[in-house]
């Protein structure tokens, strides 16, 4: 099992700049830690998930870091040109020595959509072409592609990636379509802190009855660690009520909420339909070491080639440090 990071680069309140370099910070204990990897998501137009150019973010880490790998969940493909997207991933793998692994997503949200100027309904295809497309580039010496949302013709891509071949990762909801994409390309499955362990063991039967292997599944986590199940329920409970209502607000393309600690029941009363909060928490690494645990070794017996990446999921970013040292001495030994 590989332990990885998930960077959302959330913003709480104070200095944009400070959320940001917090988050750069993280993965850089998560490197000096010896996690496997971290993985950077997409967000445009988020006053929370400050995170519009992961491309930028993994560069600024791969000059901080010396063995992490480091990766996109994901690149939000719809929205690139494939030529330059694979010219920015290509780039990255030289300057990181080989360490990019490159996940996309299909996007969604209404502002998105609306200034980049893309049809909701058409983002699916959408990202399964620009991502085969990106793959041609990467790993070809001469490229052509004929599409429909995706064109160019005997493109010769420079520089060529460090790595002989980038994994490549998909991001998906347990759907089918993407599932069976991810299987005929060989490519592994990225699969959010929502998606449950039923959910991710039939996207993996589905896989392996296409692909005749398992897949490997990038699996985010919300994660907290304390002296009681309570009281990590209550530590992430905030942060955790305050990304589903932020990422409500970007999609109905409204103002993103003011947090404050005090008053995140209020946030509770205010949900929306767009995430469910509460898979999040029934799928979480949460509670206590030994409950934390636990939960790690059914992900083990369930699922046989899973990345599990970790949210660290306190709104105090010196609380999301010391959870990951912990995670690293007390459960990390025992799984």
């Amino acid at each position: 099992m590989k332990i990885g990071l998930f960077c959302l680069t959330e913003h709480f309140g104070g200095s944009v700049q400070e959320s940001i370099m917090e988050q750069l910070r993280l993965v850089e204990l998560a490197d000096e830690l010896g996690f496997d990897e971290a993985w950077f998501g997409e967000h445009h137009f988020n006053g929370f998930s400050v995170i519009p150019d992961p491309a930028l973010m993994i560069g600024y880490a791969a000059a901080r870091t010396g063995c992490i790998r480091l990766g996109t969940a994901g690149f939000l493909a719809p929205f690139y040109h494939p030529v330059r997207l694979a010219e920015s991933i290509s780039v990255l793998d030289n300057i990181s020595d080989g360490r990019i692994n490159a996940g996309f997503a299909k996007g969604g949200f209404a502002p998105d959509n609306k200034h980049f100027s893309r049809d909701p309904d058409n983002l699916r295809n959408a990202m399964f072409e620009i991502t085969e497309a990106v793959d041609e580039l990467l790993h070809t010496k001469s490229s052509s592609y004929n599409g429909a949302f995706a064109s160019f013709e005997n493109v010769n891509l420079q520089p060529k990636p460090f790595q002989k071949r980038i994994p490549f990762f998909v991001a998906t909801f347990a759907n089918p379509d993407t599932i069976r994409f991810a299987a005929r390309h060989g490519y592994g499955l990225l699969m959010s802190q929502g998606a449950s362990i039923n959910e991710c063991i039939e996207a993996q039967k589905l896989y392996r009855s296409i692909a005749d292997v398992d897949p490997e599944i990038v699996l985010m986590r919300v994660f907290c660690v304390a002296d009681t199940y309570d009281e990590a329920y209550t530590i992430a409970r905030p942060s955790v009520d305050h990304f589903v209502k932020s990422m409500r607000a970007a999609s109905a393309q409204i103002p993103p909420p003011i947090y404050d600690q005090d008053k995140y029941d209020a946030i509770l009363a205010e949900r929306e339909a767009f995430f469910d909060g509460e898979k999040f928490f029934d799928n979480a690494i949460l509670g206590t070491t030994e409950q934390c645990i636990a939960t790690i070794k059914t992900i083990q017996k369930e699922l046989t080639n899973v990345h599990l990446i970790l949210k660290p999921s306190s709104a105090d970013s010196g609380q999301n440090r010391l959870m990951l040292c912990e995670f690293n001495v007390k459960i990390r030994p025992h799984i």
